[in-house]
């Protein structure tokens, strides 16, 4: 009889268990589609690079359907992943970025906000630690997020201006100097996580 008692109580006890996970739980994402674009100035025109791949995991707190936390996120890009279309950019922009010596941009979560927007949008804000060409720094990456509970995909797009003076960065030169890049540069990103 307490034996039979005792299973029912283990039973009772693990759907409960079971339930509550299922309600509210981590769930970790890697990328599926990776689309991101590094867009500058020059003394003779605009240009733009996009990452042909890279990697990024997050782990989110999902409470009934919603997100409710960012608990972990690290993303990495190999420098050479990068492309303008153009050699000679590439080349120049490898060098400018040390990328022998430091082949990933990187970045690691600190810390991060989730704030809902309705429906399933929400308002990222995350702090860490971007390194650029061997120089770390302590940056804010602003994105909006959209939860697809049918699937559990989360997709982020953002935007991220800063100076490549601030990671050490020399803005390139070609054809003798001729060509100068502007210091300012920008990030766009959209990318979707799937379990």
């Amino acid at each position: 009889m307490k034996k039979l008692l005792f299973l029912k109580i283990a039973l009772i006890v693990a759907i409960n268990f079971t339930l509550s996970v299922a309600a509210f739980g981590q769930i970790n994402y890697h990328t599926q589609v990776l689309d991101i674009k590094l867009n500058g100035t020059s003394n003779l025109h605009d240009w733009e690079m996009k990452a042909v791949s890279g990697t990024s995991d997050v782990s989110f707190v999902v409470d009934n359907g919603k997100v409710t936390s960012l608990s972990k996120m690290n993303f990495s890009l190999p420098v050479k992943n990068l492309k303008s279309g153009k050699g000679g950019m590439d080349k120049n922009t490898y060098k400018a970025l040390k990328s022998d010596a430091n082949p990933n941009i990187a970045f690691v979560l600190t810390s991060a906000t989730v704030k809902a927007t309705g429906g399933n949008n929400y308002q990222l804000t995350c702090v860490g630690k971007m390194t650029i060409a061997g120089t770390t720094n302590q940056t804010e990456l602003l994105a909006n997020g959209t939860y697809n509970p049918t699937d559990k995909s989360f997709t982020v797009t953002g935007l991220k201006k800063m100076k490549m003076t601030d990671y050490n960065v020399q803005p390139p030169k070609a054809l003798l100097g001729t060509i100068k890049t502007g210091n300012d540069i920008s990030i766009s990103y959209n990318v979707k996580f799937k379990v």
